[in-house]
């Protein structure tokens, strides 16, 4: 058996981690980037950039954008996307439940996509009145346990350009500091509350992580606000459980 060379293993991993960088930059271009912008943008040299994306290319994980010129990301991370979509829904399947079994409420899977929070997953809570969102709905940022949750997660500038972008849309006055405030307490908790903030009787306790591909997602309890008093501290601790077994599976 031949011997594993170790100038050939670090450089296989720095071009896996240049074309990271590469396609951390097309996620966030619109429409396609030159190759002279990404280069710019992902710190490396333009003949570097020309080589790996011609090899993504070749695997359909980069295509030339029609319309603008330039390149942009490609249908095959769509499949993979997909893919790891459907293995977090599996995944957290068996810990919605769990919670659910444990406070009787309602359970929530949402991920983060762009400007507000994608319901993935739902299990029914036991009582007569409950929650229900349907799978596939998109709910604010601001207002909610489970938006406020993930906006924690996230660097302050850009946490502040979500909030800002939802507030002007519609047309909302508030408190910036005071949010950000929240945020902070979120941080030092590990939970995000939303009192009746996004829905009239309804409140919610829910908190956030990242998963294998560095995406937000959060899990979250909405209760009718009659009884969340008396549910509090029950669904504080099971979500608090359930966070910190969430964090071993990702960390």
């Amino acid at each position: 058996m031949s011997e594993r060379n170790p100038k050939s293993d670090r450089s296989g991993i720095q071009v896996i981690s240049r074309a990271a960088s590469i396609l951390r930059v097309l996620k966030d271009a619109q429409p396609g980037m030159s190759l002279g912008k990404i280069a710019e943008q992902a710190g490396l040299p333009r003949s570097t950039v020309q080589r790996i994306t011609s090899a993504l290319a070749a695997e359909n994980f980069v295509i030339a954008d029609i319309q603008g010129g330039g390149l942009r990301l490609g249908p095959e991370l769509s499949s993979l996307a997909g893919a790891a979509q459907y293995n977090i829904v599996e995944h957290c399947r068996l810990l919605l439940t769990e919670l659910t079994q444990k406070t009787g409420e309602t359970t929530d899977l949402a991920v983060m996509r762009g400007i507000g929070m994608v319901f993935l997953d739902q299990v029914p809570g036991t009582h007569r009145l409950t929650t229900v969102s349907k799978v596939g709905e998109v709910f604010p940022l601001t207002t909610t346990a489970n938006g406020k949750a993930c906006l924690a997660l996230m660097d302050q500038d850009e946490a502040v350009k979500l909030i800002r972008n939802e507030w002007d849309r519609n047309g909302v006055e508030q408190d910036l500091t005071q949010l950000l405030d929240q945020l902070q307490d979120v941080r030092r908790t590990g939970l995000a509350y939303d009192l009746d903030e996004h829905a009239s009787g309804v409140s919610a306790i829910g908190f956030a992580f990242h998963d294998w591909a560095g995406d937000l997602h959060a899990i979250s309890i909405p209760v009718p606000s009659t009884r969340f008093a008396d549910q509090r501290q029950t669904i504080e601790e099971a979500l608090i459980d359930t966070s910190n077994n969430i964090q071993r599976t990702f960390d």
